[in-house]
């Protein structure tokens, strides 16, 4: 765990927190479509970047690393809320849809709600990627060390994605 009274630890840590908070809060954002959700799981990163900061070897970048711990906390996040979707026998869909509508927070328009709609649909992995991808504008191969996917595997998921997003934005426009 991080030591309170290390110096370099603690000046370390908040230039992150300075540098990285809204973009990981708008990466954490896209994925789960709640502003209260992504909040919450922004400051989850944190704390587990803090304990995991002294065992940071600089293998990858701050970014990266801030990135990774920040796809695994979202996709967790996820899994749970499709299970408790389940527990409550309602479609996930449905939730998704119900969340994107009532958010005080989403100020777009008709056209970007379809789109956030047509995202939370996609299978976690594939939403990280797109979102990644035509979002933040990451290059495959950082995504790649994000996401410990080969940069091949990470084109095909992102073409698959947009296909889907592409028929159901049009779907729901028809």
């Amino acid at each position: 765990m991080a030591d309170p009274k290390n110096t370099n630890d603690s000046s370390l840590f908040r230039s992150l927190v300075d540098q990285y908070s809204e973009p990981l809060y708008w990466h954490v954002r896209n994925l789960v479509n709640s502003h209260d959700d992504a909040a919450d799981i922004v400051q989850e990163i944190f704390i587990k970047a803090w304990k995991a900061l002294p065992s940071f070897r600089g293998d990858s970048s701050p970014s990266t690393w801030l990135w990774r711990i920040a796809t695994n906390e979202a996709l967790s996040f996820l899994r749970k809320q499709k299970v408790r979707a389940a527990l409550r026998f309602e479609s996930l869909s449905a939730e998704v849809e119900r969340l994107v509508a009532s958010d005080p927070w989403f100020d777009g328009d008709e056209a970007q709600r379809r789109l956030a709609v047509a995202i939370a649909k996609l299978p976690d992995k594939q939403k990280a990627v797109f979102c990644m991808r035509y979002f933040e504008e990451m290059p495959y191969e950082q995504i790649s060390e994000v996401t410990g996917t080969s940069v091949g595997a990470l084109k095909a998921s992102y073409h698959i994605a947009a296909g889907k997003i592409a028929e159901s934005v049009q779907l729901d426009s028809d």
